[in-house]
């Protein structure tokens, strides 16, 4: 399930009638008049701004000015949250300290893929959702595999427990590469 979109219901359950009404106010320039006269819920009003581009996972910014309008702190509290968490990232953003590893790592790993991720204690469960997503790809496995072992560990996915796994399968030459 969509995250983001999970995020999304969960803020237009909690918008009240009148927090609604001031939203569909605010977003008039954006949105025609009469497009938001037949908006009855939040859910609604989120996929006409994802329809126009106003809203999308890697731009919530006005979303997060229309929460701050209407005086709901909390939302905003949860939108940042989700932010940091690392959900919201522009796909043009300086890639962070992790991707070059990965490039380095789905170049040189091979078939012996899954052993690393055994290494970093990386779900089996998880393993197989990617590899059923990606059934004819072995790089994409690995490649996908490394993002969702990225996600899951958070902010605890280090570069060093990559060369450490990696050192780990014996694929020091890998481990060498990443380090430089």
């Amino acid at each position: 399930m969509d995250r983001f979109l999970t995020l999304l219901n969960s803020f237009s359950s909690s918008l009240s009638d009148s927090e609604l009404a001031s939203m569909k106010f605010l977003c008039r320039e954006q949105i025609g008049k009469r497009k938001l006269e037949s908006v009855q819920s939040g859910r609604e009003l989120f996929s006409i701004l994802i329809e126009q581009r106003l809203l999308t996972r890697y731009n919530v910014g006005f979303l997060e000015d229309l929460l701050k309008s209407i005086k709901r702190e909390d939302l905003v509290l949860q939108l940042q949250q989700f932010v940091e968490e690392g959900e919201v990232t522009a796909p043009h953003d300086e890639p962070d300290v992790h991707e070059k590893p990965i490039k380095v790592i789905c170049e040189h790993v091979g078939k012996d893929w899954k052993q690393l991720m055994r290494e970093l204690d990386f779900p089996d469960v998880k393993m197989d959702r990617v590899i059923a997503a990606n059934p004819f790809s072995m790089l994409e496995q690995l490649v996908q595999s490394l993002r969702e072992w990225q996600k899951w560990r958070g902010k605890d996915a280090k570069v060093t427990d990559l060369i450490k796994a990696l050192r780990r399968c014996k694929m020091n030459l890998v481990a060498d590469r990443v380090e430089q």
